[in-house]
Formats: structure tokens, sequence, C-alpha cells
């Protein structure tokens, strides 16, 4: 089996990783710019989605672990050339991680009034992102099928499927955008933010076909479950639990974060909005090459290629940091047409322009922070990734933002906090795994 760590090998599944991963963070942040730009209520609108979009990524972060857990698995025995071992693995897993999505429709779509006003969302802001979160809770399925399909793929080493998928899903949600929000004359009654809501739904729907389709036509790995249950099922569920504990704890984050800021004022919670969601299209991006060190890692594991793990490592610190510095100046370049993007209320940007410069500034940290995480993920070192989200969590974050305030930072406290989080959740990765692996790639 061919363990190739090529700059043109890592780009080819690093580019398209890249282009599939931002799909998610897309669908909002087109909603955010479309809704932000609405004739009337455009703030409460904007502060809805953003309340909304954490709420949902919390649960697409933390049931969407699928995605990783079966890449890990699928990429270590590809290396190992013993994949016929697990080929009903990936059925079994959508299907468990499919019916776990129709249980939280169950759960939460009762709730929604309660939900979010934990986030602190009071009175025009409540009612929209209730009405919002009723229509976009029912794309949730689509996607984690979505996620639990592109980690079959990943772990095969072949991105550009996803890709594909992503850019049709993405391209489909921006024509949707501007057609059910604003409405076309005499053909389509404007929907304002439920329109939005209505659009993402059908994006993910047709991402969740593509999906289906494109793992049947393209590969001989089955869609259907069947017993009985693979070899290797209790370590996916242990690697699940893992990382949904570990997701938790991110997305204890999150919602600190979110729901510090929209207890600042419907301005701070809009500017807040626009800031996390670049944040996250950032994130995403430089997820590419995490992802590309997801794929590869579990391969070279599996193959025990150790010397060539070290290279790789190497090699995705200095693209993950140059990405980050590139972006970083791309926006330092458009700081402020930026903002006007997204909304027009003085206020709103005046807040936002405040916080950018923290959000460009942690583009490298987030670089190497990622890539590490995605490789802990591809070497299935699920626990090591649990603790140090736990302790940079609660030993970190939450300290910091308690702090900052109390002596009235405001936004500029959150992410001072979040580039606090990012630091501790980066360095020791690098710290532990050259300790691990530099030892054995020198026996080798």
């Amino acid at each position: 089996m061919s363990s190739n760590i090529s700059i043109k090998h890592i780009n080819k599944l690093a580019i398209p990783a890249l282009i599939a991963g931002i799909s998610e963070p897309i669908l909002s942040l087109t909603d955010a710019a479309i809704v932000g730009n609405i004739e009337f209520n455009a703030t409460e609108s904007l502060a809805a989605v953003g309340i909304v979009s954490t709420f949902l990524s919390m649960l697409i972060w933390v049931f969407g672990q699928t995605r990783s857990a079966i890449s890990s698995i699928v990429s270590q025995y590809l290396g190992a050339n013993k994949l016929n071992e697990i080929k009903n693995l990936p059925a079994q897993a959508i299907f468990i991680i499919t019916l776990l999505s129709i249980i939280i429709i169950i759960t939460t779509y009762p709730f929604a009034e309660a939900i979010f006003k934990l986030y602190n969302a009071e009175n025009l802001i409540l009612e929209y992102s209730i009405d919002y979160y009723r229509i976009r809770v029912f794309g949730f399925p689509f996607t984690l099928f979505t996620i639990a399909v592109f980690g079959t793929f990943r772990g095969l080493q072949n991105t550009f499927y996803p890709m594909v998928i992503a850019i049709i899903g993405a391209s489909s949600n921006i024509i949707l955008d501007y057609v059910l929000v604003y409405g076309v004359a005499n053909i389509v009654p404007a929907m304002h933010i439920h329109g939005a809501a209505y659009a993402s739904v059908i994006s993910q729907l047709i991402m969740a076909v593509l999906s289906a389709l494109y793992l049947i036509k393209k590969t001989n790995i089955p869609l259907i479950a069947r017993l009985p249950l693979n070899k290797e099922m209790n370590r996916f569920l242990l690697m699940i639990g893992n990382l949904i504990v570990r997701t938790i704890a991110l997305n204890v984050t999150l919602y600190f974060a979110t729901k510090y800021a929209t207890s600042y004022g419907k301005e701070y919670i809009a500017a807040y909005t626009i800031a996390i969601n670049i944040w996250f299209l950032g994130a995403f991006l430089i997820d590419g090459y995490a992802s590309a060190g997801n794929i590869l890692s579990g391969k070279l594991l599996g193959a025990k290629a150790y010397g060539k793990l070290i290279s790789l490592s190497n090699r995705l610190i200095k693209y993950g940091i140059l990405i980050g510095l590139f972006m970083a100046v791309l926006g330092a370049l458009f700081y402020y047409s930026i903002g006007n993007i997204f909304i027009k209320e003085p206020e709103v940007l005046k807040q936002f322009y405040s916080i950018f410069w923290i959000v460009l500034a942690m583009q490298p940290l987030c670089a190497l922070a990622f890539i590490f995480d995605g490789m802990f993920k591809g070497l299935g070192k699920m626990a090591d990734l649990r603790n140090l989200l736990l302790i940079s969590t609660f030993a970190i974050f939450l300290p910091a933002l308690f702090i900052l305030d109390y002596y009235n930072f405001k936004l500029n406290g959150i992410f001072i906090a979040l580039t606090l989080w990012i630091i501790a959740r980066g360095f020791p990765l690098i710290i532990k795994f050259r300790k691990e692996f530099l030892p054995q790639s020198q026996k080798n």
C-alpha cells in the first residue's frame, strides 16, 4: 500500500476537503449575510440566525463525530490492506447516527423557546429564533447522514466526491436564499428569515441524496445496514463517546460565548454573529489540511510508517501557518468592506470592527490546533482530545471569560478568552505527538 505524503498528494486531499468542509459555515454565513440585509428588523433577524446557528453547530459537532471515527478506522484498515474486514461498518454507523438525529428533533422541537431563553434571547429575537429553528432542525438528519458518508470517503482517501456534493449544496443554498428570503415578483413571496431556514433544509436534503448516490455508484461500500455488528463497532462507539464528551466541552465554550454576547445587547450579539461565523469559516478553511492529516495519519499508522508520520506533521504545520497568515492578511486588507457585506447598522459595525482584529490574529494559532486535532482523530486517540478539551474549556476559557467580563471587556473579552482556549488546545498536542512518534520514527 503506497503511503504518499508529497505536497501534491497532500494538496490533492486537502483542497477538496477544504472546499467540502466550508459547506456548513457557508450555509450559516449566507443566511447571515442575506438576512442581515432585509428591509425590516435586520438586526433582530441576524441575531436570531446567530443564536440558532450556534445551537445547531453544537448539535452537528456533537453527533457529527461519526465522520472522524469512521475515517480513522477505515483509513487504518486501508493502510493495513484489510479493508474487507470493515466494509459493513459505515452502513451500521450511518444508521445509528441517523436514528439519533431523529431523536434529537423529537426532544428539542417542543422546547425551542426554553432552549433559546438559555441564550438570553428575548422579545423579537426569541420569536425569530424559535421560528428559524423549528424549520432548520428538519435538515439535521440530512446533515448527519452526509457527514457520515463523507467520513467513509475520507477513510478511502477520497475527498473529491465530498467536494462535488458540497459545492452543489452550497450553491443551491445561495440561490434558494435569494429566492426565498427576498422573493420573486409575482412568483415567490418574500419569506424573510423563514425563507433562509427553508433554503438551508432543501440544500441539506440535496446533499444527502447526492451522498447516497455517490456512495452506491462510486464505492463497493454498502449503504444498507445489516447484522451482525462489525467487530470494530465497540471501538467505533468508544471513539464516538470520547468525541461526544470532547465536543460537549467545546460547545460549553460556544454556549457561554454566545450567552455573554447576547446579554450585552442586540448590537453586540449581531456583531458577535458576524465575527463568529467568519471565525467558523476560517476554521473550516484550515480544516482542509487538518482533514488531510486525519486521512493520511490513520493510513500511515496502519502501515506503521512512523517516519512518514513525522514528516507529514512537519509539512502540515508549515502549510497551516501559511494559510492562517494568508487569511489574516486578506482580512486586514478588506477589514471594513467585510462588515458591510453583512449589515449596514453603524452600531453593529462599530462593535464588529472592535473585535475583528482578534479573529484575524487567531488564524495561525487555529491552524496549529486544528491540524493536530485532525491528526489525533486519524490516529484514533480520541481520549487525548477529550481530556485536552475538558482542561482548555474549564481551566482556561471559562475563568478567562469570567475575569474579562468582570472588567467589562465585553466582546473583546470573549475573543481574547477564545484565543487563550485555542492556544491551550494546540501546543499540548504537538508536544505529545512528537514525544510519542519521534522515537518510533528513529527506530525505523
